[in-house]
């Protein structure tokens, strides 16, 4: 009678699965706001407040002579999309429920689903976020030419991925280090605001400070997504592949961590999140 029903084909376990993330993410973007409508302004004010303090400050400290040729306000745009969805994602995923939360109690939910549900709840917000702010962009001020916009979403996923990605570590070592993880994670996401790159043109930077942003995997989208948004912009010192591997290999070590962690978990760690 209270034994949950288990489909017997793979097609239906997949959908099954499917469902239940499904469910899952709706409940991940109601914790951040009661009403959708309000939460989607609040991610959208917070993207604008980003764009137009970029904008000042470029504009005040003459750097806008620095920037690539066509649409100055794209260029911060496309920095700016980019390292939200990269942040966000890392958020989301360390800040899931993880294997001594109360949803854990119900037999068909477990932490990937809880890592999916928050992963692809911020891919929901920022993806929205973003051409709702396009769009009125578009339609207000001037026209979007975007060169290769499928190149260019590509790039807005894969800052998504790694951000995802780097979030998995965080979250199979923070029931271990809950202080220690708060505060990388933290100061990650603060260093991001310089080490993404996206106040700088990587073909114009010297060799010498390419060493500081080579490391991160969002220089790398950033550099590449402009390469795909400007016509006569191609990128020289940044690649594909490095992120798309990086994330690859973070999300297994993530993966098997998060499986070891969720093996040894107690009840207790719930009190130290």
């Amino acid at each position: 009678m209270f034994q949950v029903s288990k489909p017997n084909s793979s097609t239906g376990s997949a959908l099954r699965l499917g469902q239940l993330i499904y469910h899952a993410t709706v409940r991940s973007l109601r914790k951040t706001h009661g009403n959708a409508l309000i939460g989607l302004l609040m991610n959208m004010m917070q993207t604008v407040v980003f764009v137009m303090a970029f904008f000042v400050m470029f504009s005040v400290m003459g750097w806008r002579g620095a920037a690539l040729r066509g649409d100055f306000l794209l260029y911060i745009m496309s920095g700016i999309f980019l390292f939200m969805t990269h942040t966000k994602a890392m958020g989301a995923v360390v800040s899931s429920e993880g294997p001594s939360s109360a949803m854990m109690k119900h037999a068909p939910m477990n932490t990937i689903i809880a890592i999916s549900a928050a992963a692809f709840g911020a891919l929901y917000i920022q993806l929205l976020t973003m051409l709702v702010v396009l769009g009125i962009y578009h339609l207000a001020i001037t026209p979007v030419i975007i060169d290769k916009p499928i190149g260019a979403m590509g790039m807005v996923l894969l800052s998504w991925f790694s951000g995802v990605a780097i979030g998995m570590v965080f979250l199979a070592i923070k029931p271990w280090f809950p202080g220690f993880v708060q505060v990388v994670s933290s100061v990650y996401s603060r260093a991001n605001m310089i080490a993404s790159g996206k106040m700088f043109v990587a073909n114009q930077m010297p060799g010498f400070m390419l060493a500081f942003f080579t490391w991160n995997p969002l220089f790398h989208t950033i550099d590449q997504c402009r390469g795909y948004v400007f016509i006569n912009y191609n990128p020289h010192h940044s690649n594909i592949a490095y992120p798309f591997w990086l994330s690859v290999a973070l999300i297994f070590i993530g993966l098997m961590g998060e499986h070891y962690t969720r093996k040894n978990a107690s009840l207790s760690w719930q009190a130290k999140r």
